[in-house]
C-alpha cells in the first residue's frame, strides 16, 4: 500500500501542499454525504507547545465538509490525572490549545463511561473502545509522529489503540507491562509513593509493595526510586496492546471507512500527553497521508532514524506496527512512499 507524503519545506505554502496530498491519496474518499466524520486528534496537555498545527486541523474540516460530511474533533480522556481526565477539562484544554474549528465531542463521556467491549485479536481478547468513536461513520485519523517512554513512539496506531480507548481501555493496555520491586535494593524510603498520582505503592516491612489493580505501570514510581529498585518488564507488550486495542478500534467501522494523515514535525523525546515533551530530536520530516495505519507508521518510520528512540527507551519501535500486520492490519510495514511533485 503505498503512502503519500509531502516534505517539510518552510519555502512552499504547507497548505496547499497538504492538500496535493490529501487529492492524491483519496484522503475525504471515504466519506459519503451525511457521513457523522470523527476527526480523531491529540490537542496536546495543556502546556506542550508541541502537536499538530490547528490551521492543519481547521482545513480537514473544511475538506471533511466539501466531501458531505458532518465533521466533530474528538479524543477520549486520559487514565492519569491532568487536564484531559474528564471532558469539561479535556474541553476547555482542546479550546485553549486553538482547536474551535469544530464540534470538540468527548469520545468516552464525562468521566470515561460511554464505550463499548470490542472482541479483538492478538495479545488482548478484548478492548474498550470509545462509544462516540465506535457510533462515527467515518473517522480522520490526525497523528503527530513523537517518541514514547513505554512503546518507543506515538503515531497512527497509538492514535487508535491508546487514544480511541476509554480509560478502562488505557488502563488494559499498560497493564499488560510487569513491575518488580527488587526487596534487596528497596531502603523503604516512600519517594515511589510520593511520586505516584494516585499513591498506589504501599510501604510494608520496610520494603515497597505495588499490588494495586489500578497501577497503569507509568515510570514515575520506578525514575522516583533512588536506588533503581523498581523496574518495569516487558515494556514490548504495551507495543502489542496497542496494536490489538487498534485492531479492536478499526473493527467498529466499515472496510475503507478510516483514513490517516501524520505530521512528522516537532519530532519530540515524549509524547503530547506531557506539558513538557523535553527535546525536539530529529529534524521536521513532512506530512504523510494513507488508508492504512500500518503503512503510514512504516512509511515515518522508514524515513528516520528510529534507533535513536529505540536506544533511549530499550524497545523496538518497529514492533507495533509488525504486531498490527501480523493479527490482520491492512498495510505494509514497510511500504512505498510516493512524494508530492
Amino acid at each position: 500500500m503505498t503512502v503519500h507524503f509531502v516534505q517539510w519545506d518552510t519555502s512552499l505554502d504547507l497548505m496547499k501542499e497538504a492538500n496535493r496530498l490529501y487529492d492524491a491519496a483519496g484522503t475525504f474518499d471515504c466519506i459519503e454525504k451525511g457521513d457523522l466524520v470523527a476527526v480523531k486528534l491529540h490537542v496536546g496537555e495543556l502546556g506542550n507547545p508541541y502537536y499538530v498545527q490547528p490551521f492543519f486541523v481547521h482545513d480537514i474540516i473544511r475538506r471533511v465538509k466539501e466531501a458531505g460530511g458532518k465533521p466533530f474533533l474528538t479524543d477520549a480522556n486520559t487514565y492519569y490525572h491532568a487536564q484531559r481526565n474528564n471532558a469539561h477539562d479535556h474541553m476547555v484544554t482542546a479550546l485553549t490549545n486553538g482547536f474551535n474549528m469544530a464540534p470538540f465531542i468527548v469520545a468516552d463521556g464525562l468521566r470515561s463511561e460511554n464505550y463499548k467491549t470490542i472482541k479483538t485479536k492478538g495479545i488482548l481478547n478484548e478492548i474498550e473502545v470509545a462509544g462516540v468513536i465506535s457510533e462515527a461513520d467515518a473517522m480522520i485519523v490526525v497523528s503527530h509522529d513523537k517518541g514514547h517512554e513505554l512503546s518507543g513512539f506515538g503515531g497512527a496506531i497509538k492514535n487508535l489503540g491508546m487514544g480511541c480507548t476509554s480509560r478502562a481501555g488505557k488502563l488494559r493496555q499498560h497493564r499488560t507491562v510487569g513491575l518488580e520491586i527488587n526487596e534487596s535494593k528497596c531502603i523503604g524510603c516512600g519517594k515511589c509513593k510520593q511520586a505516584c498520582e494516585m499513591s498506589l505503592p504501599e510501604i510494608i516491612g520496610e520494603k515497597a509493595r505495588n499490588i494495586s489493580p489500578l497501577c497503569m505501570r507509568c515510570p514515575l514510581c520506578a525514575d522516583a526510586c533512588p536506588t533503581g529498585a523498581i523496574k518495569l518488564v516487558h515494556k514490548e507488550n504495551l507495543c502489542r496492546a496497542l496494536a490489538s486495542a487498534a485492531y479492536g478500534v478499526i473493527s467498529t467501522f466499515k472496510s475503507e471507512k478510516v483514513s490517516y494523515v501524520s505530521f512528522a514535525k516537532d519530532i519530540t523525546q515524549y509524547c503530547d500527553c506531557l506539558p513538557g515533551p523535553g527535546e525536539v530530536v530529529m529534524k521536521d520530516v513532512g506530512i504523510f497521508a494513507s488508508g492504512s495505519p500500518v503503512s503510514i507508521d512504516g512509511a515515518f518510520l522508514k524515513m528516520v532514524d528510529y534507533k535513536v528512540f529505540n536506544d533511549a527507551y530499550h524497545v523496538d519501535c518497529l514492533l507495533q506496527v509488525q504486531e498490527a500486520k501480523t493479527i490482520g492490519i491492512a498495510g505494509e510495514v514497510k511500504p512505498k512512499i510516493q512524494g508530492i511533485s
